[in-house]
């Protein structure tokens, strides 16, 4: 996906707007087609749920896949941008700093249950304008209470700073289906195979091979969720065979794709 050539759209207003009064703004959005956030922060935090469609947000310190029933946590302040390859309808609400303790300080992928998924949907229905006397207030309050509670999903794909790790990133986010060792990008990259093991641990808190297969896994999900058939998917990926893909899919994620996204 070349994010370059892709529609830019402006982030909301809700995300720099500072009320105690207000702790949480909901906003539901609805876009047809490929598009892009560019990179933005602001000063309340984000929690992005996707209802249809799989988003990705970028941030300096990695990649998130937000699957249908999913959310992707954003702390304030904290420079991101959001990506969709295809048409997605979206429910984000933005966060007080005022009422951000007890919740995550770093981005991250949350597992939505019911109840508070019905909450995101309901204060969309109440909007940005209530008082703090009223039932609207309270919902919000309940919505925070169960966002404290919510645990995160393994949806998360470190990225690294130094120069010969990006080169090797960037390759393989080219290319995931790239089986090129880690003593090949040593080649090409003017640093012992043993200095880059090294450097992928250090930097990112995994073994290549581990970053590798994430990546995959994370493009695995961005393309089921456009649509594309298991096999298309599994051999684009550079799986052998879709059963060696399916049974990775089981392994990272409990269910088979199928299983995964009906039950999104």
């Amino acid at each position: 996906m070349n994010i370059a050539k892709l529609t830019t759209l402006n982030p909301t207003s809700s995300g720099y707007r500072l009320d105690p009064h207000h702790p949480i703004l909901a906003r539901a959005l609805e876009i047809q087609g490929a598009h892009r956030v560019a990179s933005h922060q602001h000063p309340r935090a984000q929690l992005v749920y996707a209802i249809r469609g799989v988003v990705r947000v970028l941030s300096p310190g990695g990649t998130w896949m937000v699957p249908p029933s999913q959310a992707v946590w954003v702390p304030p302040d904290m420079a991101h941008e959001i990506i969709a390859a295809d048409s997605i309808s979206i429910r984000t609400l933005f966060v007080d700093p005022s009422a951000i303790a007890g919740l995550p300080q770093s981005c991250c992928v949350l597992n939505v249950p019911p109840l508070l998924r019905e909450l995101i949907l309901k204060a969309v229905e109440i909007g940005e304008d209530y008082s703090p006397a009223s039932s609207g207030y309270r919902i919000m309050q309940v919505a925070l209470d169960l966002l404290q509670e919510l645990q995160p999903a393994p949806l998360h794909l470190p990225m690294g700073r130094d120069k010969r790790l990006r080169q090797i990133m960037d390759g393989l986010y080219a290319d995931p289906a790239d089986e090129r060792s880690l003593e090949d990008w040593a080649r090409i990259c003017g640093a012992s195979a043993r200095t880059l093991a090294r450097l992928f641990v250090r930097e990112t808190g995994m073994h290549f091979g581990d970053w590798r297969k994430q990546l995959r896994l994370l493009e695995a999900i961005d393309r089921l969720g456009q649509g594309q058939s298991v096999t298309r998917v599994a051999l684009e990926l550079g799986y052998q065979s879709p059963s060696a893909f399916i049974a990775m899919f089981r392994r990272s994620l409990g269910l088979p794709p199928g299983a995964y996204f009906r039950r999104r």
